[in-house]
């Protein structure tokens, strides 16, 4: 096909792809209005956790606590009945269903650091689910994060499960125990390296700046496939928050963790069913290892992934030379293939207010996605603010539907990324270019 047509074609489908994106005043939902706000707040503290944790756990009211602990770290919520609850739960673990340990230990780990450490090494001790062992072994290690515990989380680990080397979360879990302490320092490499190899390869990007310390917001900006970041018009760099933090926080390996860094492939946009996220439109992303490879390098009709090729040697292909060997850029990647899914960009109906006292607060935490500052009207349910639906307009303002994002931990400092930060980075490299 004749290039002209290919692009003609191209530009054809981005219109109606844009004008497939809603107005920003027609967006709404029931959900954000101050009565049904109310209504939840009541019902989560005395039905789903309150009742819940009055109860005796048995065959027929077990999952009601499975519920009242992914509400928990959901919303952050703590307080006696709380802890009596997990208590109870602690005192049956043996007999209880994967699904409510799993989420005991999700929520654990979310409201209560440190304060279950005898329970929760009880439950190392004896676990024989690599994803508990795992989710045990990250609370443990968050408290006491020196080599001698480090050390003997993995002689258990090796004495549990003898085959750990070929299970792929455990061996995330190894190479988190010996690369990944919290006050070990990681040099990011070379920032405008990465918007030069974007702007070569011509592909729209979306990059999500984060710090290692995910209680902290990041931003995000986006480049055009000719290498231009897009600007307001009096020249401002645009910028878009987003909290890449999960609700348990757990390390981005395990299912509902934080958001791993690494390389997303964005196929396009749509619109949540889920009224937690909203219906502002969301950018629909997959992960290495999610889908097919096809999908994931966003190939043309025409050409098919090579099966013998090896799969991270092309991940890191996208990425300049200097970057290769930057081992936190390949947590996506470890991610996908452990089986971590569905994690897109989207808003949030959430009410802030759980958030008042952490650092993140107005934004909303997720199960591991990265999540944009929505506010709403709650007398009639319409948008404030929504940093979501700008940053979807402003990747969608230029011809094309799909891209590539990035997320990247800038450092460790106990701050929100600035502006300022990502100016410098920004006119470093267009200095370089112009």
């Amino acid at each position: 096909m004749k290039s002209w047509l290919i692009s003609l074609l191209g530009l054809l489908l981005w219109q109606v792809i844009a004008t497939a994106q809603p107005r920003r005043e027609d967006i709404y939902s029931g959900f954000v209005l101050y009565d049904k706000r109310a209504w939840l707040e009541k019902d989560l503290r005395e039905n789903v956790i309150g009742r819940t944790f009055s109860q005796a756990i048995d065959s027929n009211s077990e999952y009601r606590f499975e519920s009242a602990c992914l509400a928990i770290a959901q919303f952050q919520l703590s307080g006696p009945e709380v802890a009596n609850g997990f208590d109870k739960l602690f005192l049956q673990y043996d007999s209880l269903q994967y699904d409510t340990k799993r989420a005991l230990l999700e929520a654990v780990y979310a409201i209560y650091p440190g304060a279950y450490a005898q329970q929760v090494q009880n439950v190392l001790l004896k676990e024989t689910n690599p994803r508990l062992f795992a989710m045990s072994a990250a609370y443990l290690f968050r408290q006491d994060t020196s080599i001698n515990k480090a050390n003997e989380i993995k002689i258990r680990m090796v004495e549990q499960f003898s085959n750990y080397d070929s299970i792929p979360l455990l061996l995330a879990l190894e190479s988190y125990l010996n690369n990944f302490l919290p006050n070990k320092a990681h040099k990011t490499p070379d920032i405008t390296a990465l918007f030069a190899n974007q702007a070569s390869r011509k592909q729209k990007t979306i990059y999500s700046f984060q710090r290692w310390n995910r209680d902290y917001p990041g931003l995000a900006i986006v480049q055009d496939a000719a290498g231009r970041f897009m600007r307001h018009p009096d020249g401002r760099l645009m910028i878009f928050e987003q909290l890449a933090r999960s609700a348990s926080d757990l390390p981005y390996f395990i299912t509902n963790g934080s958001t791993p860094q690494g390389i997303y492939s964005i196929q396009g946009t749509a619109s949540s069913k889920n009224t937690l996220i909203g219906p502002t439109p969301n950018l629909q992303l997959i992960m290495p290892n999610e889908s097919n490879w096809d999908n994931y390098f966003q190939l043309p009709p025409w050409e098919h992934w090579d099966s013998t090729r090896d799969s991270m040697a092309a991940y890191l292909d996208l990425l300049p030379p200097s970057w290769r060997k930057y081992t936190p850029i390949t947590e996506v990647f470890q991610a996908g293939l452990i089986g971590r899914s569905e994690i897109i960009a989207h808003g949030t109906t959430i009410d802030p207010e759980y958030f008042k006292s952490k650092p993140w607060y107005p934004l909303t935490p997720t199960n591991g996605c990265l999540c944009a500052k929505e506010l709403w009207n709650v007398s009639n349910g319409h948008l404030l603010v929504s940093e979501q639906f700008n940053l979807v307009s402003t990747f969608m303002a230029t011809p094309g539907g799909k891209g590539y994002l990035f997320v990247i931990n800038l450092d460790d400092q106990h701050a929100p990324v600035s502006r300022a930060e990502l100016e410098r980075y920004v006119k470093a490299y267009e200095r370089s270019r112009y």
